[in-house]
């Protein structure tokens, strides 16, 4: 039976979908380049220094977000609702106060990092070194800004702009710059990894910048305290759980690695930071996607479109569903090659790469339930579903590991996802009227619009 769209949202379906399928040749032309990446610096460096850069990166993608201080988020429900109420300068003035927070919180987190890792040290073995805690330092802000620079434009309808840089021309120039430097002989340790990295990435940055000051797009940060001061008394509460939210998403992602690395050996960290990497290929459209859907969710849940609200989840949902179950497949029968792309050493992998996979093809089948609690004014709920459950998932990683190794860590981390996923989802679909999942298309004919948010 063919599901007829309805007149009034066609168009709307239609620019929401070739705008997802331009954000998803970038990722997919993303992800290559972060594969090759990897591929390139496994092979160029020893397992050992390749675990250091694993886990550094793991650190510092954390640390990033935290840095973040909630601001990437915000701004993209922040923008439209401003701009909603016709308070346009109020929109830019977020715009410049919300990266004068990112720039001061990174550079804060990174000094706190550095200070943590030198009063670490003397608990050192013989031999250890804290060098890769001040590799991940140094990336830090520039992964934070990042961030938020390019939810910046994605609200303000930039697409290019905001995911070009970073995205791709920064993932072109690593393993450029690596391979340049093998082939006069200079093999880089980890914490040289992340080091060049992080100087690549903050000169990609100021390019980016100047490009979208010369469109026109609102990017800079504030030059006097007081609009940041302003800023964070009015929203400084909504920003603080839009950074739990996406401390607890980026953790569920990264804190294996880290607990792995300190647990059991540097290797090991290696071996499931590339399992888990390849996994994530899995949510390569959905995500794309959700760069898309995000501001639009907002701007038509806050003028009470609730048809068009969920018309937007529901191609979320089935355009990322219908991509990951391709890649899942891929996995199953391929896995062990893909793997074996990083060297022998990782092929064995396998169990773990299904494991991971199994847990994030529930992201797709629950759709964007994340992002729909994020941007209607849900995230306290989301903080409280999605951490209780990955963070008992995470204490019990800490029991089963020592025992089960790596398998023990995977195994959780599926089971977490798929019971926190499916958690938000019920939460979404009864208490904020839009099915996220893939039966939401079914509701589209039955809502009505509700007055303005």
């Amino acid at each position: 039976m063919r599901l007829r769209i309805p007149s009034d949202l066609n168009g709307l379906l239609q620019a929401g979908l070739l705008r997802s399928v331009g954000s998803l040749g970038i990722k997919v032309a993303t992800a290559g380049l972060t594969y090759l990446t990897y591929v390139v610096l496994s092979r160029t460096q020893t397992s050992d220094e390749y675990g250091h850069f694993a886990f550094g990166l793991a650190l510092a993608t954390v640390l990033a977000i935290l840095a973040g201080a909630g601001q990437p988020m915000a701004i993209l429900r922040l923008w439209a609702e401003r701009r909603s109420k016709g308070d346009e300068t109020g929109a830019r003035q977020a715009v410049a106060a919300g990266s004068t927070i990112t720039i001061g919180a990174g550079l804060l987190v990174s000094l706190l990092l550095c200070l943590a890792a030198l009063a670490y040290q003397p608990f050192l073995a013989p031999g250890d070194s804290v060098s890769q805690f001040f590799g991940a330092a140094f990336l830090i802000l520039p992964l934070a800004l990042s961030e938020y620079n390019s939810s910046v434009l994605r609200a303000q309808g930039s697409l290019w702009t905001a995911l070009l840089p970073r995205d791709i021309f920064w993932r072109l120039a690593l393993p450029a710059a690596v391979l340049g430097l093998f082939a006069m002989g200079i093999v880089l340790s980890g914490p040289d990894a992340l080091a060049l990295s992080a100087a690549l990435l903050l000169g990609v940055l100021g390019l980016q910048m100047l490009a979208a000051a010369r469109r026109l797009y609102t990017i800079w940060p504030a030059r006097r305290p007081a609009p940041v001061i302003a800023h964070w008394r009015q929203w400084g509460g909504l920003s603080g759980w839009l950074l739990l939210g996406a401390l607890i998403e980026t953790a569920a992602l990264n804190a294996d690695v880290i607990l792995i690395g300190l647990m059991l050996d540097i290797e090991s960290s290696g071996l499931y930071f590339n399992a888990f990497r390849t996994a994530g290929l899995m949510t390569l459209f959905t995500f794309a996607i959700e760069l898309v859907i995000a501001p639009m969710v907002a701007e038509h849940f806050h003028a009470g479109n609730m048809r068009k609200a969920q018309a937007i989840t529901a191609l979320c949902a089935w355009a990322g569903f219908a991509f990951s179950l391709v890649v899942f497949a891929a996995f199953s029968f391929f896995g062990t090659d893909i793997l074996g792309l990083f060297g022998p050493a990782y092929a064995d992998g396998w169990l773990i790469l299904i494991l991971l996979s199994f847990g994030l093809l529930f992201d797709a089948i629950t759709g964007p339930s994340k992002i729909v609690m994020m941007m209607t004014g849900h995230e306290r709920p989301y903080v409280v579903i999605f951490g209780t459950i990955m963070g008992l998932g995470f204490l019990l990683q800490i029991v089963a590991i020592p025992v089960f190794g790596l398998v023990g860590a995977a195994t959780i981390n599926m089971g977490s996802r798929v019971i926190a996923q499916l958690s938000i989802a019920l939460w979404c679909r009864y208490s904020i009227g839009l099915d996220t999942s893939l039966v939401g298309v079914l509701s589209i004919r039955h809502l009505r619009d509700a007055p303005a948010a």
